[in-house]
C-alpha cells in the first residue's frame, strides 16, 4: 500500500474508489511515424505485432483515436499539456535548421503539463526518449526536467540517428537528465533498457509513477538493428527507400517496429515479475499517421503524415488496466491525444477540472464503457515548407480546408471541402458544394477556434509571419 496523500485528495475525479493509497501507476507509449495499420491487431498485412496485439486482448483497442497534430512537435506539445497545440505557440515542427522560421520555438516555463501535475501529487515521473520541445542550445527552459520530469534519457530533436545519435541538428544529441552523455546501443534498445529499468526502480516504492516512453521508431533514419552509421557531424546518407524493393521495405518496416513491441513485452514481464501489474495503466499511440518511408497506413484512410485527411492524424491506440477496463473491448467513440491528460489526471484522484484543458477525462469509457459526450475536434497544419492546412470533425462530418499556392505562413486561396465519414471514410466524394450551409457553419466554428485557441496564445520566438 502506498502512504503518500494526495493535496488534492478533495477535489477527487469521479473514478469510483480512487484514493491516495491506490493510485495507478501510468505508462504512456508512444511511437513515431506509425499509421493507423502498423499493428496486426489493427490491420497489418505484413506482420505480426505479438505484445501489442496481446496489449489490446488484454484491454481496450481504438478504432477512432486521433494525434492532436499531423506531426511531431505539436502532437507531443498537446499531449503534454493537455491543451491544442496552438495555445502553446508550437503549430509545426520544431525544425532543426537554425534560420528557419520555427528552428527556435519550444515549450515555455509558463505551460502546465502533466508531469508537474502528477509530481506535485506525489508521483516519481520520467521520460525515456524523444523530447522535440525545443533545442537546448536556444534555451534551458527547454529541458523536460525543467517540465515536471524527475528523470530523462533521451534526445531533443526530431530524429537522431539510431547508431551514433547524430540530431537532424547534425549534434550529438543523447542526453541523461541536463548532461550530454554519450553512449554506446540502438536508439529502440536504449529507450527498452532504461524505460525496464525506471519501473524497476520505482514500482512497489510506496509512490505511484508515471513514465513517457517517447520511442524514435519508426521514424526515419531507416536503420535496424546491424545497420550502420546513416548520420555523422558532416553528412547524412539516407537509405533509398525509393529504389528499394518491396520486400526490402517491408524488412525494414518489420525490423524497426519489432524492437518497440518486445520493448512493451520486456516492461509488462517486468511489471508481473515485481506484481504491479494490476496497479498500472498503459496507453499506447502514435504521434502522427504514416511517414512516406513506410507502408503502415490503411489503404481505407485518405493522406499520411501532415496531412490533415485521416490518415494524417487517426492512429492506433490501446488502453489497459488490469481488472479496471474490459479485456478484448473496443471503441469506436472520436477521440483524441489531448485527452490523456485529463484521464491520468483523474486517474490519479485529481480533478481536470482544476485545470483549463481541451482534452475530456476518458475515465467514463475506459471503466464503465460509457457514451462520452460528443464534441466538435480540430487540427491546424504547419507543414515545413509554410503550407497551411486546417480541418474539423462534427459527428460523421469532416471539413477540410487548403491553401493551394499560398503565401508560406498565410492562409490565402482558401479551398474548402466536406466529407461525411459515415458513408465515405476515405474521404473521395466532396459534399461542399452539395451542402453548402453545413460546410459554411463548419467553416465558421474552425475559424472561430482558430482565434480563440491564439488569442493569448504563449508568444514564442520566430514564426512564418513574425514581424
Amino acid at each position: 500500500m502506498r502512504f503518500f496523500l494526495c493535496l488534492l485528495v478533495a477535489s477527487f475525479s469521479s473514478f469510483s474508489g480512487a484514493n491516495a493509497d491506490d493510485r495507478p501507476n501510468i505508462i504512456v507509449i508512444m511511437v513515431d511515424d506509425m499509421g493507423y495499420a502498423g499493428l496486426s491487431c489493427f490491420g497489418n498485412p505484413y506482420f505480426d505485432t505479438p505484445e501489442l496485439d496481446r496489449l489490446a486482448a488484454d484491454g481496450m483497442r481504438f478504432t477512432d483515436f486521433h494525434s492532436s497534430g499531423t506531426v511531431c512537435s505539436p502532437t507531443r506539445t498537446g499531449l503534454l499539456t493537455g491543451r491544442y497545440q496552438q495555445r502553446a505557440g508550437i503549430e509545426a515542427v520544431i525544425h532543426p535548421v537554425s534560420d528557419h522560421p520555427e528552428h527556435r520555438k519550444g515549450l515555455q516555463l509558463s505551460e502546465t503539463t502533466f508531469a508537474e501535475v502528477l509530481k506535485k501529487a506525489g508521483y516519481t515521473t520520467g521520460l525515456i526518449g524523444k523530447w522535440h520541445q525545443g533545442y537546448p542550445q536556444n534555451s534551458e527552459d527547454f529541458h523536460p526536467q525543467n517540465h515536471g520530469f524527475d528523470e530523462f534519457v533521451g534526445y531533443h530533436s526530431g530524429n537522431i540517428d539510431f547508431v551514433s545519435h547524430v540530431g537532424d541538428h547534425y549534434k550529438h544529441d543523447w542526453w541523461h537528465g541536463k548532461k550530454e552523455t554519450p553512449e554506446e546501443g540502438y536508439t529502440t534498445h536504449l529507450i527498452n533498457n532504461y524505460a525496464d529499468d525506471f519501473v524497476r526502480r520505482h514500482a512497489g516504492s510506496g509512490k505511484p509513477f508515471c513514465l513517457y516512453v517517447a520511442h524514435e521508431a519508426i521514424h526515419n533514419p531507416v536503420q535496424v538493428p546491424g545497420d550502420p552509421v546513416r548520420r555523422t557531424l558532416d553528412e547524412w546518407t539516407r537509405w533509398d527507400w525509393r529504389n528499394a524493393t518491396g520486400e526490402e521495405i517491408i524488412e525494414k518496416y518489420r525490423d524497426m517496429t519489432l524492437p518497440v513491441d518486445e520493448g512493451l513485452g520486456q516492461i509488462r514481464k517486468t511489471l508481473e515479475e515485481l506484481g504491479e501489474t494490476e496497479n498500472t495503466f498503459i496507453f499506447f499511440f502514435s504521434d502522427n499517421g504514416a511517414a512516406a518511408e513506410f507502408p503502415s497506413g490503411s489503404p481505407e484512410l485518405r493522406g499520411r503524415k501532415g496531412s490533415v485527411y485521416e490518415g494524417g492524424h487517426c492512429v492506433p491506440a490501446i488502453a489497459t488496466w488490469p481488472g479496471k477496463i474490459k479485456e478484448g473491448s473496443v471503441s469506436d467513440q472520436t477521440l483524441i491525444s489531448l485527452d490523456l491528460m485529463p484521464t491520468m489526471l483523474s486517474l490519479s484522484g485529481i480533478d481536470p477540472g482544476a485545470y483549463d484543458l481541451d482534452g475530456i477525462d476518458l475515465t467514463p469509457l475506459l471503466l464503465e464503457q460509457k457514451e462520452l459526450t460528443p464534441r466538435s475536434l480540430y487540427w491546424a497544419s504547419l507543414s515545413n515548407s509554410g503550407n497551411r492546412s486546417e480541418a474539423m470533425r462534427d459527428g460523421p462530418w469532416k471539413l477540410v480546408v487548403l491553401h493551394p499556392g499560398a503565401t508560406p505562413g498565410t492562409f490565402e486561396n482558401e479551398k474548402v471541402e466536406l466529407y461525411h465519414l459515415g458513408n465515405d471514410p476515405a474521404e473521395t466524394t466532396d459534399l461542399a458544394a452539395e451542402y453548402p450551409d453545413k460546410a459554411a457553419t463548419m467553416l465558421k466554428q474552425l475559424k472561430a477556434w482558430f482565434a480563440e485557441t491564439g488569442n493569448g496564445a504563449t508568444p514564442q520566438p520566430g514564426g512564418w509571419l513574425a514581424e
